[in-house]
Order: C-alpha cells, then structure tokens, then sequence
C-alpha cells in the first residue's frame, strides 16, 4: 500500500523540489504490482462517493496543478473512472477570458465550487494566478488599481490561504495534488506527442515556450505550496514520472480523506421503517409481473 504521508505537505515542513524524486514508486517494481491496490482503491472510493452524495453534507474539491505533460488530464479520466457523473463535476480551467479579467482572480473559480454531496475536480484552479501569471508578468492585465499591487503576492498568499480555511469551514474539503515529473520525462511525453499521430491533438506550440520557463516554474511551484500549505488544505507533491504510480498515489489520498470523514448512509426514522414494511408488503401483495 501507498503510504501518501511521503508525499504530504501540510505546513510542518518545507519543500524543496531540488530533493523530491519524480521516480520514485516506494516497494511497487511496476505497474502490474500496483493493481490490485489501484483496483482496491477505486472500489473503496466508489462506496464512499455514495455515501458522500446521500448525505449531502460535505463536499471535496480536488485540485490538480503540474507542468504541462505531467498527466492531469489521464489521472482524472483514470482515477475518476468509476466515480458517479451524477456527483461529480470537473472544471479546466484556461487562459481567463475579458471578463473574468475584469472580476477578481477567484471570480470564475468560485462559481464553479462544487455543491454538497458531490466532487468537484478543477484542472488547472485559481493556483495559476501564482504560476503562470507570476512567470509571465501578467498581473498588468487584470485592471487591478497600481497602488494595490506592492506586495500583491505576498497578499495572494493570505488570501488563498484565508480562502481555503473559509472553504473548509463550510464543508468543502480541499485536496491539492501537484503532479510532479522531471524534464526529462516530460520531453519524452512531448516527443510522443509529435510521433504518435493520435497523440498530435494534444501537442501545442506553448508546450515548448512554457517548457523554457521550467526552472521559474519550479520556484513559483515551490514557493507557492510552501506558503499554501497547511492541516485543513494540504498539497500533496506527487512522484508522477510513472503514471501509474501517480494515480495509485491519488487514488490513496482521495481514498483516505473520504473515510476520515466517517460517512455514513442516512439513517431512517422509526416512522419511515415502518412505512417502508408497509410499501413491500403492497408490492408482494400486487398480482402484476
């Protein structure tokens, strides 16, 4: 079994990604070794999806965050797979449109937060505010007034941090995965891209120019999880050069966060058992097929 506590930062300690191995798959030698636990998981998390939609109380919201390649995109179909479409919602997030520009940054996140009973999956979240827009000095384009800007990530900071506490608070239990591959591994995706020609639809031109910014990526990546992290909303740094070790490690932490919430089916009154013994008996008693 996984044991995703490795891979867990909640504010008790710094990352540093310089350390952190893209490989690494703990006692599983391949992927074969790793599915029955995969298989395990998916069945448990399936269980718990039903009890979280007919109790309605609490809500998930998975965030995925990674460099391009990394395998956002085949967690979620992959790891999601048997999960309830009723209950489920996923949002991708891309470039922000004139009008989400012209709204403050959580705007058009916020409309998109998933409702109790169900999970909610964001592709790429508000966290790009602190990455991409960061990376590319891009803070000029959202309209937001000069003398509001001095310190405005530091600010940023606080205020996902305030966000995700507010979130918590009202049952909407944040999980963040950062999908972790090296350079290499990535530039072994983007070639299969280009070779495999059913793979061509996914290759982009950007690809390539966001792949010069890798190593201020990576700095924005740290320092972003280091300041956002805490106990209510943790990131969880996923070895992801082997993708199936990487959804075995999602699947483990969704998995996990479910059932410490100790979900249960809804319990029916005395009043309601007893009608319910009334309507079988009129169905055994009713002649038709």
């Amino acid at each position: 079994m996984v044991d995703s506590r490795l891979f867990r930062y909640d504010g008790e300690r710094k990352l540093n990604l310089a350390e952190v191995k893209t490989d690494f798959t703990g006692d599983f030698k391949s992927k074969d070794d790793a599915a029955e636990d995969f298989k395990e998981n998916i069945e448990a998390m399936i269980e718990e999806q039903n009890k979280l939609f007919a109790t309605g109380g609490y809500a998930l919201l998975i965030i995925f965050q990674a460099m391009d390649a990394a395998g956002k995109d085949g967690a979620i179909s992959h790891v999601m797979s048997g999960l309830n479409p009723q209950g489920t919602q996923v949002y991708s997030f891309k470039q922000p449109s004139d009008e989400e520009l012209r709204h403050d940054y959580l705007w058009r996140v916020n409309k998109c937060l998933p409702e109790r009973g169900k999970i909610g999956i964001f592709n790429r979240s508000y966290y790009e505010e602190m990455l991409v827009v960061r990376v590319h000095d891009l803070i000029a384009g959202e309209h937001i007034p000069e003398d509001l800007t001095k310190d405005i990530w530091e600010n940023r900071y606080e205020q996902i941090n305030n966000y995700e506490r507010y979130l918590f608070d009202n049952g909407i239990i944040p999980i963040k995965f950062f999908l972790n591959i090296s350079k290499s591994e990535q530039k072994k995706r983007l070639l299969a891209r280009i070779d495999n020609k059913a793979k061509n639809w996914k290759f982009s031109e950007a690809d390539i120019k966001e792949r010069n910014f890798w190593d201020e990526y990576h700095k924005c990546y740290e320092e972003t999880i280091n300041k956002t992290s805490s106990k209510h909303a943790p990131w969880y740094v996923v070895p992801s050069d082997k993708k199936w070790f990487s959804r075995l490690t999602i699947s483990d932490v969704i998995v996990k966060k479910l059932k410490s919430l100790y979900l249960k089916y809804p319990q029916l009154s005395n009043e309601q058992e007893n009608l319910l013994l009334k309507y079988r008996k009129l169905l055994n008693e009713d002649q038709a097929n």
